[in-house]
């Protein structure tokens, strides 16, 4: 594996593969991995032929009372789980060599999609999510990039820009991974104390549980929310910033359970804003 910091150096890198004709898979991550980030990378190995991942703690992303100072940081350790992953190139760059001085430029996508869920309390969040990786899919010019669905509303707003834009450029959705206990893994998850681990788990069994009384009583989604919210809520530590079904696709709010949709929440322990969804197909 070659660790790169300059966009110049990783284009000359990746034009040369291209030449060759080789296929290129990408995965975008802010660091501190974990095993959702690692299967993202082994599927890209299975089905590219040249593998970027990018290391990047995007300040445009982080609100002004966020915990991008805090956000956890272990390079050398990121580097040894990526090459074990069979990444070709690290993309560390620094933020003046994403944002160098001057820069004004940003990528907006307006709208519902990007209103709601985790947009609705963080204003600006999309902002910088679609402008860096409009970024970076402009520098490695992927086949594919390859996103995680716990992050689904990201997904989606990517998905869409890719679309609107005409970038040329396969979005793979990839699934959850979940901890032991159920717990979608996350970065953030380092930051809860071990009572709060313990209720986090909370979050992904309620939504297990929702899915079993959609398939099997036919709940409206006002009736799921009202469940989703009352299980939540029994955990002593959580504070509840949404809990919200709407469609699978453009994430319009539905009132009838059918079709694909996603149930989505997102809820803090302490200082730790952790989000988690399930899909459900009827």
């Amino acid at each position: 594996m070659k660790t790169v910091e300059t966009i110049k150096e990783l284009r000359a890198n990746i034009k040369q593969a291209k030449r060759k004709g080789k296929k290129i898979g990408f995965v975008p991550t802010m660091g501190f991995l974990h095993e959702g980030h690692l299967s993202l990378m082994r599927k890209a190995r299975l089905e590219t032929d040249v593998v970027v991942a990018s290391i990047f703690v995007n300040p445009t992303q982080f609100g002004p009372n966020e915990d991008f100072e805090a956000y956890p940081r272990d390079m050398q350790r990121d580097a040894l789980m990526t090459e074990e992953c069979g990444v070709d190139y690290l993309f560390t760059p620094s933020v003046e060599e994403i944002y160098p001085e001057n820069y004004v430029t940003y990528v907006d996508v307006e709208g519902d999609i990007t209103r709601q869920l985790c947009g609705k309390n963080r204003p600006g969040h999309f902002r910088g999510v679609t402008t860096v990786v409009s970024k970076l899919l402009n520098i490695v010019t992927p086949d594919y990039a390859y996103f995680g669905k716990k992050d689904a509303q990201q997904v989606a707003v990517i998905d869409k820009m890719v679309r609107d834009l005409n970038i040329d450029v396969g979005i793979v959705p990839c699934p959850i991974i979940r901890d032991h206990d159920g717990l979608a893994l996350s970065s953030r998850n380092t930051y809860l104390s071990s009572e709060q681990r313990k209720e986090a788990k909370i979050l992904s069994q309620s939504l297990f549980e929702a899915e079993k009384l959609i398939y099997q009583r036919k709940l409206d989604s006002k009736k799921i929310k009202e469940f989703l919210i009352d299980r939540i809520s029994s955990a002593k530590n959580a504070i509840i910033d949404y809990v919200e079904i709407v469609n699978g696709k453009n994430l319009n709010q539905v009132n009838e359970i059918s079709g694909g949709v996603l149930i989505a929440l997102a809820v803090k322990f302490g200082k730790t804003r952790l989000i988690d969804n399930i899909g459900v197909e009827l």
